[in-house]
Parts: structure tokens; C-alpha cells; sequence
């Protein structure tokens, strides 16, 4: 009997082991990364932005359980957060220098490498759908401006005013800003060059935001999407749009990032994980974990999202907080925000 007894213990004890091991996570998100400490969170700001993530997961999570592609449900995921005014990305974009909304957005499908993105627009509601029209009805992987703007809507894309992307807070931080920037500007005797600089980007929040899918076919999508800087100029692009540096993905890992973009372009960041996958055979979160460390000793500061074909999740990140959540296959949430 004890033998009897032993056996069906020890078969509980694999089968429930089992099942764990099954229970993978299939998406991951984030919302940004930046000063975003817990002691400045308003009870009801961070109860919105938990729904907001909480949705985005929800809404990725069901192409995925209908046996959809890893593409879509990326982009279904991000399109809650374009939608919402509490990231910079789509509706909640933060301002230029010049008081515009200009978006970027990157999508890479990681068994075909087939990646489509769009940078400087001011007309697309939805960017990250930009995104998927270059990837899927273009010979080309990235479109700028008007050009973008011309093929989205040839496309069928929905077209807003710029107008739809304005919301009071950014408006409201864009002057903070202008202002301190003027103080900075009145004391400094070489001003004509320091005009050049971003006085008020270092340690900021960085709302992008961003997703990376794994499929019931095993296939990895990663995208992301954002607003950009706070008061940038002449035209400025950070990472987001840039694949290998804002977003990538492969068979084996998906990648999406968040942060100064300047740093993480230099880096290559989200390619360099996989090539340190690769090349070094390091774990998907020894090589997040190194390349966010890398950046750190730059001068940069941010953090990324990363999704492995295993289905195990990493959010290395150098910030005082990064809005990040992940689903499991069995539909398991969790959402984090601070350090």
C-alpha cells in the first residue's frame, strides 16, 4: 500500500510540476520607464494605470487563446496604450520644442524578420498599425513624416487632427519645461550651442510603450510605440522606431525597450540581447540584465522588455520605476510599477 501510495504521490508531485512548467508566460508589456516612485502616485492615478495595463494584457492575451499570430497580438496590446492619454504613445504623446505631437512606431515578426515601422508622424491614431502596413503591403521597413502619412491613409487607416493627440497634462509639462529651459538659456553664456541639448530629458518618466508575444505556433513578435521627448527638436528620433535598437525579435527571443533613446540606439539594445543570446549562449535575462548595465555605465537610463521562445519574461530596468506586466498561458496576471 505504501508503495501504491508513494507512486501516486510522486505522479501528483510530475504532473503538477508539469503544469507549471506549461503555465509560460505568452506576452508581456510595458508603459514606460523613468522617476516613477510610489511616494508621488496618487492612489487613483496608479489604480489607472494598473486597469490600463490590465486591459492591454487582456486584450493581446485573446488573439493569442483564438490561436492568433504573435503580430496581432502585439499590436492589439499597444493599441490600448496609444489609446489612452496616461502614456506617451498616441493619444498621450508628449510635446515637441515646438508644440507638436510626433509619434514612431516599430513591429518585427521574429520567424520571417520581416519589421515595418513609421517615425514623425502627426495624423495616424494608431501608429503601431502603421507600423504593421509598412511591414505587410511595402517593400520598404521604415516611413518618415508626410510620406508615412500619405501611405497610411492610402492604406485605410484611420487619420485624426493633430489636435486628437493633445491632452492637458503634456501641454502643461511642455511649458514647465520651455520655462526652465529659458532660466537655463538666460544664464548661460554659450547658449547659441546649449539650444542644441534637451536641458530637462535626464531622469524623466518615459511612457513609451511596448509588447512582445509568444504564439500557440511558438513564433515571437515584438513591438513598440511612442511619443518620443519631452521639448525635442529639429526633428529628433529616438530608438522605438529603429529595429535592433527600440524593437526586435527573432525565433528565439522578442525584445521591446524603453528609455533615453539616444543610448539605447548606440547600444543596439534590443538586438544586442539576442546576439548575446546567441553568441555568448547567455540566458534572455543575463543578457537583458547585461546590456541595461551597459548602458547604465554610457550614461543612459531606461529599461526593456523580454520574451524568450520558453516563455520565461525578464524586465531588467535602471530606473526607479518601469510599468510592466506579463499573462501566463492559463491567464495569470501580474503588474508591477516601481523598483
Amino acid at each position: 500500500m505504501k508503495k501504491i501510495i508513494g507512486f501516486i504521490l510522486s505522479v501528483l508531485t510530475i504532473t503538477t510540476y508539469a503544469q507549471m512548467k506549461q503555465d509560460k508566460v505568452v506576452l508581456v508589456i510595458h508603459g514606460g520607464a523613468g522617476t516613477i516612485l510610489k511616494k508621488n502616485m496618487t492612489l487613483e492615478k496608479e489604480k489607472a494605470y494598473r486597469e490600463a495595463l490590465i486591459e492591454a494584457l487582456t486584450k493581446g492575451y485573446e488573439v493569442i487563446q483564438q490561436g492568433g499570430e504573435s503580430e496581432n497580438a502585439v499590436i492589439e496590446a499597444i493599441k490600448v496604450m496609444e489609446n489612452s492619454p496616461l502614456f506617451n504613445a498616441g493619444k498621450g504623446a508628449v510635446f515637441t520644442h515646438e508644440g507638436k505631437n510626433e509619434l514612431d512606431a516599430s513591429l518585427m515578426i521574429g520567424h520571417s524578420m520581416q519589421a515595418g515601422a513609421v517615425a514623425g508622424v502627426t495624423t495616424i491614431k494608431n501608429p503601431i498599425l502603421a507600423a504593421k502596413a509598412v511591414l505587410q503591403n511595402s517593400a520598404h521597413v521604415m516611413m518618415v513624416g508626410k510620406g508615412a502619412e500619405e501611405f497610411a491613409q492610402n492604406q485605410g487607416l484611420e487619420i485624426v487632427d493633430p489636435s486628437y493627440f493633445k491632452t492637458e497634462e503634456r501641454w502643461n509639462s511642455l511649458q514647465k519645461v520651455l520655462e526652465k529651459d529659458k532660466e537655463k538659456m538666460e544664464l548661460d553664456h554659450d547658449a547659441k550651442t546649449q539650444a542644441y541639448i534637451p536641458f530637462n530629458f535626464v531622469d524623466e518618466k518615459f511612457g513609451t510603450v511596448g509588447a512582445v508575444a509568444l504564439d500557440k505556433k511558438g513564433h515571437i513578435s515584438a513591438g513598440t510605440s511612442t511619443g518620443g521627448m519631452t521639448n525635442k527638436r529639429f526633428g529628433r528620433i529616438g530608438d522605438s522606431p529603429i529595429i535592433g535598437a527600440g524593437t526586435y525579435a527573432n525565433n528565439e527571443v522578442g525584445i521591446s525597450t524603453t528609455g533615453w533613446g539616444e543610448y539605447f540606439i548606440r547600444a543596439v539594445a534590443a538586438y544586442d540581447v539576442a546576439a548575446l543570446m546567441n553568441y555568448k549562449k547567455l540566458s534572455s535575462k543575463e543578457a537583458g540584465d547585461e546590456v541595461i548595465k551597459k548602458i547604465g555605465e554610457l550614461g543612459g537610463d531606461g529599461g526593456m522588455i523580454i520574451l524568450d521562445k520558453n516563455g520565461q519574461a525578464s524586465f531588467p530596468f535602471n530606473t526607479a520605476g518601469m510599468y510592466r506586466g506579463s499573462i501566463t498561458q492559463s491567464g495569470k496576471i501580474i503588474i508591477e510599477i516601481y523598483q
